[in-house]
C-alpha cells in the first residue's frame, strides 16, 4: 500500500509532467487534482484555444489512468455517453454496450454544445458512480473523474449548463488567455515541432497512477478541520445567502465541497491541518459557479466572482 507522503510527491510530480506540453495554467492543473483527491468533477471555462483539451489528455498520460473523450455536440444523445442496449447477434438477445463514461478520466468536450437532454445523462454518473439502463445499474471504475470543457455562454451555438449539472462540479476553473511571455513559448515551441495531437511526443510520462490517488485520498481523510475553520467555512456560505445582488447562494452542500477541496489543498500543501488560508485559495473555484445573480444585477453586469470576494471580506477570520 502506497504511504500517503510518497503519493503527495508522485503527484506533485504530475505538476513538472503536465507543463511539457501545456504552458502556464498552473490553477487548473491544481484544480484537476483537487478534485481528483476529493472524488469530485471539474468543469473548465476558457474561449478556444486556450490548451483546455490538452490540459486533460496530459493529465491522464502523467497519471497513467484510462482516459476517453466525448465531443459534445447538438446532435450528441444519452446513449453515445452512457451506453445502450444492442442486439448481441451470436446469442441473440440484447446485452448492454458500454459507453465512454466507462473510464477513468472522462474528457466531455464543449458539453454547453449540446441540449440539457444530453448534458443529464452525466448527473447520476457524476454524482453515484453509476449509470442505469434499462432498470440495471452499471458500476463505474475507480477513480471516475469528468473533466468538462466549455466556451464561454455568450458564444454563438451554447447551452447555459443548468443549476443540478452546475452543482455537481466539485471545481470551475477559468483558463485565461496566456501572457506574451507564455504565448511567445507556445509559439516557439510549435515552431519546433510540438504536435498537440502527440502528447507522448513532448515527453510527458505516467510518474503517479491509481494506487497513488487512493494513497492520496486516505491522506486528505487525515487532514483536520477546527472548529473555528469548519464555522469560518459555514459564515462563507451565509454570507452569500445575504448577498443582495445574487438570487441564489451558496447551500450547504457548497459548504462541504469547500471544506472538502481545502483540505485536499492543505493536504497537498505537506500539512495535516486546514487553514483560513486554504479555505480562501479554494473559495472562487469551488463555489462562485453555484451562485446565480438576480436578473436586476445581470443586467447592471455585476460579476460573481466580485460579490463572493465581497462576501469572504465580510467574514471574520479565526485566528
Amino acid at each position: 500500500m502506497t504511504p500517503p507522503s510518497d503519493a503527495r510527491d508522485r503527484l506533485a510530480a504530475v505538476r513538472t509532467e503536465v507543463a511539457k506540453a501545456v504552458v502556464g495554467q498552473d490553477a487548473a492543473v491544481s484544480g484537476l487534482l483537487v478534485a481528483l483527491l476529493c472524488g469530485g468533477h471539474v468543469l473548465m471555462e476558457g474561449v478556444p484555444g486556450v490548451a483546455k483539451t490538452l490540459l486533460v489528455r496530459s493529465l491522464a498520460a502523467a497519471l497513467s489512468v484510462r482516459t476517453k473523450r466525448v465531443q459534445f455536440t447538438p446532435d450528441l444523445m444519452p446513449g453515445d455517453i452512457t451506453g445502450s442496449m444492442v442486439i448481441d447477434s451470436s446469442r441473440g438477445e440484447l446485452s448492454f454496450r458500454e459507453g465512454p463514461v466507462f473510464t477513468n478520466l472522462l474528457l466531455a468536450d464543449e458539453i454547453n454544445r449540446t441540449p440539457p437532454k444530453t448534458q443529464s445523462a452525466l448527473l447520476e454518473a457524476m454524482e453515484e458512480g453509476q449509470v442505469s439502463v434499462d432498470g440495471t445499474s452499471h458500476t463505474l471504475p475507480r477513480p471516475f473523474l469528468v473533466a468538462a470543457t466549455q466556451n464561454p455562454v455568450e458564444y454563438e451555438g451554447t447551452y447555459p449548463l443548468p443549476e443540478a449539472q452546475l452543482d455537481r462540479f466539485l471545481l470551475k476553473v477559468v483558463l485565461p488567455v496566456p501572457d506574451r511571455a507564455q504565448e511567445l513559448e507556445i509559439v516557439n515551441r510549435h515552431a519546433s515541432g510540438f504536435e498537440p495531437q502527440d502528447v507522448a511526443a513532448s515527453g510527458v510520462t505516467a510518474v503517479a497512477g491509481v494506487d497513488d490517488i487512493a494513497a492520496g485520498r486516505r491522506g486528505v481523510r487525515e487532514v483536520q478541520v477546527s472548529t473555528e475553520v469548519a464555522g469560518y467555512v459555514v459564515d462563507i456560505a451565509r454570507a452569500t445567502r445575504q448577498a443582495p445582488s445574487l438570487g441564489l447562494g451558496a447551500s450547504p452542500r457548497g459548504a462541504v465541497a469547500l471544506m472538502r477541496t481545502a483540505r485536499a489543498w492543505a493536504w497537498m500543501s505537506g500539512r495535516d491541518f486546514v487553514t483560513p488560508d486554504d479555505v480562501k485559495a479554494l473559495a472562487q473555484a469551488t463555489l462562485a459557479h453555484r451562485l446565480s445573480l438576480r436578473p436586476e444585477a445581470e443586467l447592471e453586469g455585476v460579476d460573481v466572482g466580485a460579490v463572493l470576494s465581497s462576501a469572504l471580506g465580510s467574514v471574520p477570520v479565526p485566528r
